[in-house]
């Protein structure tokens, strides 16, 4: 509920008839007391609260508040607001203290927790008491030694949100000022090491990514793209059929060729390998594994095998890996280069010739590099099935 301030402080003349009352309530004490109508001073400022002035003062405000009572019974509502207006006495001792009388219906369930506050009403923003809450279970506001009852306002009572702003505003200004070098020199500190990760963001990425790497917890990093070797297949018509039986067993090979490694080598001898490229075994492996599938081709099928335990075989075709890479002078070649050697199970060397092959690449591209490679070593194990067959 709320009750019109008069004209005098609030700047706002409120007219109507008011209802008539039996019970007076002290109000209003500026800093603390009955209730406060507009005090910005801060919190250290105010002093503690204390009751509304009991003297002349609030005797003569009560007079005034009688009056204008017996005037809004009569219908006088203008010549009862006017009375009214002097139900407000200032404390000539506190000018931070003001007491206004409020005249209210004695029916009103005013207790001793009710708060009282000053809001702005309508349009025009009029000033007016405002009575709030209350809890049942507290006991009702009663009068002492014959005087109104009395409500006590908060100190910060009748401030609006724009005043609370600027004081909220002022007392940020006011930290900022006090700490203005520890944030300079926080923000300084901040830029510094801003620029200290972007020359060095590579750095971190490299950090950060060995981290995930370390803990499993990074993407998933693709693999090199894995190659295979292609083995021969066009063949002439082969009448005659390997009698004895024949193994071919790993070849050998220097550590440089027994690798995944699709190798390439310049024109000082210097190998690198191709980047995201690899064979799908060791090189020695697949070359056993795609020799071996060449004889198949070529319909020797039950002569020609791997070493088994179990199997005693006539012959060996022993194999040495001296070249198999692209070449990058004169221009990219694949080049493979393999000795073979017919050993009999006596271990004597029945024959021995060298196959070489050597096949432009287009670039050195994994796709080129491994199409020109493969091409030449379909040529190698060609050679190396017609020979043997021959041979044996």
């Amino acid at each position: 509920m709320a009750f019109p301030v008069p004209s005098y402080l609030s700047g706002t003349l409120r007219s109507g008839r008011r209802a008539s009352v039996a019970v007076l309530l002290a109000a209003i004490a500026l800093g603390g007391c009955s209730f406060d109508l507009g005090s910005f001073s801060s919190t250290s400022d105010r002093e503690e609260p204390k009751p509304a002035p009991a003297g002349a003062a609030v005797a003569q405000a009560q007079v005034y508040a009688t009056h204008g009572q017996v005037l809004a019974k009569s219908g006088k509502p203008e010549e009862a607001l006017a009375e009214f207006n002097h139900a407000i006495e200032l404390d000539p001792n506190n000018p931070k203290r003001v007491t206004a009388m409020i005249s209210m219906d004695p029916g009103t369930p005013i207790r001793a927790d009710t708060q009282v506050d000053i809001t702005s009403q309508g349009f025009t923003g009029a000033a007016a008491v405002a009575l709030k809450g209350g809890t049942a279970q507290a006991p009702r506001l009663t009068s002492e030694n014959g005087q109104p009852p009395l409500l006590i306002a908060r100190p910060d009572v009748g401030r609006n949100l724009t005043e609370s702003a600027q004081e909220t505003l002022r007392r940020i200004d006011d930290v900022l000022n006090q700490n203005a070098k520890p944030l300079n020199t926080a923000i300084t500190g901040i830029a510094a090491f801003a620029d200290m990760l972007g020359r060095n963001s590579q750095r971190v990425e490299g950090l950060i990514g060995g981290l995930e790497n370390l803990t499993g917890s990074g993407a998933p990093k693709q693999g090199p793209a894995i190659y295979d070797l292609a083995a021969a297949t066009d063949f002439p018509k082969i009448e005659k059929t390997i009698k004895a039986q024949l193994v071919v067993p790993d070849p050998s090979a220097i550590i440089l060729f027994d690798t995944q490694k699709i190798l390439i080598r310049n024109g000082g001898g210097v190998y690198s390998n191709i980047n995201n490229a690899q064979w799908a075994d060791n090189l020695p492996k697949l070359i056993q594994a795609r020799i071996v599938q060449s004889f198949e081709n070529a319909h020797q099928l039950s002569a020609v095998s791997r070493p088994l335990e179990q199997l005693t075989a006539e012959y060996r075709l022993e194999l040495a890996i001296r070249s198999f890479q692209i070449t990058l002078e004169p221009s990219p070649n694949a080049v493979v280069d393999v000795t073979a050697r017919l050993v009999s199970d006596k271990g004597a060397v029945a024959v021995a010739r060298t196959f070489t092959a050597s096949i432009p690449a287009q670039s050195t591209e994994a796709p080129d590099a491994v199409a020109a490679l493969n091409q030449a070593f379909s040529q190698v194990a060609g050679q190396i099935v017609l020979w043997t067959v021959g041979a044996i």
